[in-house]
Order: structure tokens, then C-alpha cells, then sequence
């Protein structure tokens, strides 16, 4: 039985009815009577189905006429690869490098970031005065060297949010990072020799690809649902095989689909890797983000002894620049933190406590009631833009938070000559290809709306449509030729 409230299994029956096409765009819903004698529920059990539909972007009030399911909503998703398969990491490093250098230009519109820029988004004017306080009362901030495992102060705060996402952890088993890249890095190389196989989530966040291509990895791309995320079928045929040394995946909030596992998936995952004895890495940095009231459990909730190493940070939702990740390493924190030792030593202690003071302060979870607000907003818009003006049979995803919406395009459009046009026209988009060591997804990009909403993202995201429309017409007409 599922452990969900009713209402949420209710959402996620109506979500799944939308997204197979069996209630359409325009389509009312049964009225709060109807719907109560359907599910034999109380009123108020449908009124919060129906509010959290639509705060979710899939249906939309009419006065005086009831609830119906939205337009863009009707989307259909993306398709899922069926089978997984090894994979080089080639070609992936030239195209980050240039999608980073055109990030740093001020003149392009970028509609490629996964975090905005700018200080207006980020509690910055409360670091100010934090940080000032700190640097009179403890000028050895900035004096004395840093070691790992981190700021205990930090430490301790981390742990303790940590009980919101079902995980009960050691505050001495927590390292403090240089940003979630360095805690991914850190639980490869303790778990992992060269040579050893990776499996990962397909489509898979793009660093991971140069990363386990210099630790000397090889990689192995799995299946994963644009909605309920990584195929367990699939992963335990591999681990039955003994093919994977280790595993990597984003169950919440994944990058670049935005899909959340299901709570029974999550604990079949953790109890896979348990099971097997083969360690996951769980990367969870936009975790926070999640547009439920609260974030959703992480497999490390489900960990029985200690295979699963949980990486997350706050560069996402409050600091950027500060660069401070963290990592719950398991039965590997000791590897972890000797790792650390010989790397990188500690982080600057000054940002650190700084961190640390802001989570104590009780500002951070009234922060993130608003970025999540602003999110589900701006992807409400941005999901009908894409609708009505990107070619059609276009396909996207319904992300259960964060900023990014993986879009899939229609067979004839080449992503990566599509990322190239709008360069062209100071305009950043990311093409699929960086999401797949075989170079997969080549009629897929990934968008991004986590600026403010105004005349110059929109005339920039409509145009991408337009390039997009071109060639796929292009490839059309080269068919009838």
C-alpha cells in the first residue's frame, strides 16, 4: 500500500492520465461532487487534487465553470531509450567548453544556466551582514587554514535538514566540498579504480561524462523514464551481470529531465544496491527545489548499510559563488575524507560559517518557498511557449521542480546545428548531445527559466522555435527531393 497522502496518489493518477493523452487539453475535470462519489474521498481531499494540479502547471480554474486541463500541459513527453548500452566519452568536452565560454558573455541571452544569475535572486544583502559580523568578531576566519572534514557549525546544520529528505546522518560522516562537482568527484575516486564501469542515468547530467572520462571509467548508460526516472529492471539486469562497479543518478529533481522517482522506486533502488553490494552515488543538488510542499525522500532514506553516498550543495539554491558542497559518504567516509586530505584541504572558512549562520537563522526554508514559487511559474510559461510556438510534434517533459525542461524536438532537427544558429544570434541553448557519452539525443536540447520572465528571454526562446521550425521544414523538403 502506498505510503503517499490521497491526495498525492490522486495527483499522480491525474498526471498520468494527461501525460498518456486519455484527458486532453481543454478537457474538463468531474466536478469536487462527481469526483468525491468517484474516489468516495471528502470534498476537501479533491480540492487539494485539484489545487495541486494546479499549482503543478496541468489544469486550469474557470469561474463559474470548474477545472480544466491546460494546453500546454498536454505535451506529450519524451521518449525513453530501451536499452542500455556502453558508451565512449568523446566529443562531449569540446561542446561544454564552448557552451561555457558563451555563458560568460554578458551581451548573449542564455537559456541554457540551471541557476540565475544575479543578486537579486539570493539572499545576498543577509550574507553581507553576516559575513561583516563575523569578520569583526572572528578576524582568524580569514587568517587561519581550513582542514576537512569542514565547519562543524555547517556540519551540524546540514544534518539536520537532512532529517526533511528522511535521512538521519552522522555529522561526523559529512565533508564539506568544493561545491557538489568536488563531492562527486571525491565518491567516484572512492569507490572506483581505473577501468572500472559506471552506469549512469540516460539522459545523464554533462559533467559526469569529462569527469569519469579522466578518472579512467567506462560508462554504461541505463534507460531513464522522462517522469518516474531511472529503469530498475534494467539496472538490476546489469548488476545481476556484475557489469557495474558503481552507479550514479539524480532520483529528484534530475538534470536535465526533472523527474522525480517515486517513493517505491527510490527504496527498490536502495534495496538493489544493498542487495548487490555495488555503491550508489546519489546526486541531489537540486533536490531543495522540488515544488512539493516538502522535499521528497532521498534513497539515502532507504539505506540499509551504507552503499549509498549522498551528494548535494547549496550553489543551486543560495550561494553560487560560494562554491560549498557536502557529502555523506556511508561506509566510505573515511576514504572520502582522506581523499579530501590529499586534494583540496578545506574550504574558506570565512563563507563556511557564513553558510552556517544563514541556515541557523531560519530564512533558508522561506527562501525556497519563493524560488519554488518563481520556478513552477516561469516553467508554466515556458512549457507554453514551447507548445505554441516550437515545430509540431515537439515533446517535453513536466518537471517535478527545479528550472530546466528537456525538449525533444522532431526527428529532422539537429540540435547541435540548432545550438550552433543560435549562437549565431547571441542566443545560448544546450544540445542533447552533451547529455549522452554516445552522442545520443541529437534532436533534443535543454531550456532553462530561471530568469525573470521578460520581453528579451521570451523574443530569444520564440526565435529558437523558429530556427527549430526552419530546419526541421529544411529536412523535409530534402526528403521530397
Amino acid at each position: 500500500m502506498s505510503q503517499e497522502p490521497l491526495y498525492q496518489q490522486l495527483v499522480n493518477e491525474w498526471i498520468t492520465l494527461i501525460q498518456n493523452g486519455v484527458v486532453r487539453a481543454g478537457e474538463r475535470l468531474p466536478s469536487v461532487r462527481k469526483a468525491c462519489a468517484m474516489h468516495k474521498v471528502s470534498p476537501s481531499t479533491i480540492l487539494l487534487t485539484y489545487r495541486t494540479l494546479e499549482d503543478r502547471g496541468f489544469i486550469e480554474a474557470r469561474p463559474q465553470s470548474g477545472f480544466y486541463v491546460k494546453a500546454a500541459a498536454s505535451l506529450p513527453l519524451p521518449r525513453m531509450r530501451r536499452q542500455s548500452e556502453a558508451a565512449p566519452t568523446g566529443e562531449v568536452v569540446d561542446h561544454i567548453e564552448t557552451v561555457m565560454r558563451v555563458q560568460t558573455a554578458a551581451d548573449f541571452i542564455d537559456l541554457s544556466l540551471a541557476s540565475p544569475r544575479g543578486s537579486d535572486f539570493y539572499p545576498t544583502t543577509r550574507f553581507k551582514h553576516i559575513m561583516g559580523r563575523l569578520l569583526r568578531q572572528q578576524p582568524e576566519l580569514t587568517t587561519d587554514y581550513p582542514f576537512p572534514p569542514g565547519s562543524e557549525r555547517l556540519r551540524r546544520q546540514i544534518a539536520q535538514r537532512a532529517v526533511s529528505w528522511g535521512c538521519v546522518l552522522a555529522m561526523d560522516d559529512i565533508v564539506i566540498t568544493n561545491g557538489c562537482s568536488e563531492a562527486l568527484q571525491l565518491a567516484l575516486r572512492a569507490v572506483c579504480k581505473p577501468g572500472d564501469t559506471v552506469g549512469l542515468e540516460s539522459p545523464t547530467y554533462f559533467y559526469l561524462l569529462p569527469l569519469l572520462k579522466s578518472l579512467g571509467l567506462s560508462v554504461i548508460e541505463i534507460p531513464t523514464h522522462p517522469n518516474s526516472g531511472l529503469s530498475l529492471d534494467a539496472l538490476e539486469l546489469l548488476l545481476s551481470e556484475k557489469r557495474l562497479q558503481a552507479i550514479v543518478a539524480m532520483p529528484t529533481v534530475h538534470n536535465p529531465l526533472g523527474s522525480t522517482m517515486p517513493p517505491e522506486a527510490k527504496r527498490r533502488l536502495a534495496q538493489l544496491v544493498n542487495d548487490y553490494r555495488v555503491p550508489l552515488i546519489e546526486d541531489a543538488p537540486h533536490a531543495d527545489l522540488h515544488y512539493g510542499v516538502q522535499t521528497p525522500d532521498a534513497v539515502k532514506a532507504f539505506d540499509r548499510d551504507g552503499w549509498v553516498l549522498l551528494c548535494s550543495s547549496y550553489s543551486k539554491t543560495l550561494a553560487p559563488g560560494f562554491r560549498i558542497g557536502w557529502i555523506a559518504a556511508g561506509r566510505f567516509a573515511r576514504e572520502v575524507l582522506q581523499l579530501k586530505c590529499a586534494s583540496s584541504l578545506g574550504q574558506p572558512r570565512l563563507l563556511e560559517e557564513t553558510l552556517a549562520e544563514y541556515l541557523e537563522s531560519g530564512g533558508y526554508d522561506h527562501h525556497l518557498r519563493l524560488i519554488r514559487r518563481h520556478f513552477m511559474s516561469q516553467m508554466e510559461r515556458l512549457r507554453g511557449t514551447v507548445a505554441s510556438r516550437f515545430p509540431q510534434g515537439t515533446r517535453a517533459t513536466l518537471p517535478s521542480g527545479g528550472c530546466l525542461l528537456w525538449v525533444e524536438l522532431p526527428s529532422g532537427v539537429d540540435t547541435l546545428e540548432l545550438f550552433h544558429a543560435a549562437l549565431a544570434e547571441r542566443i545560448t541553448v544546450v544540445p542533447g548531445v552533451m547529455y549522452s557519452a554516445r552522442g545520443r539525443y541529437r534532436n533534443c536540447l535543454r531550456l532553462s527559466c530561471c530568469y525573470p520572465w521578460n520581453e528579451a528571454y521570451e523574443r530569444a526562446l520564440v526565435r529558437v522555435g523558429e530556427l527549430a521550425s526552419g530546419m526541421g521544414d529544411s529536412a523535409l523538403a530534402g526528403l521530397g527531393d
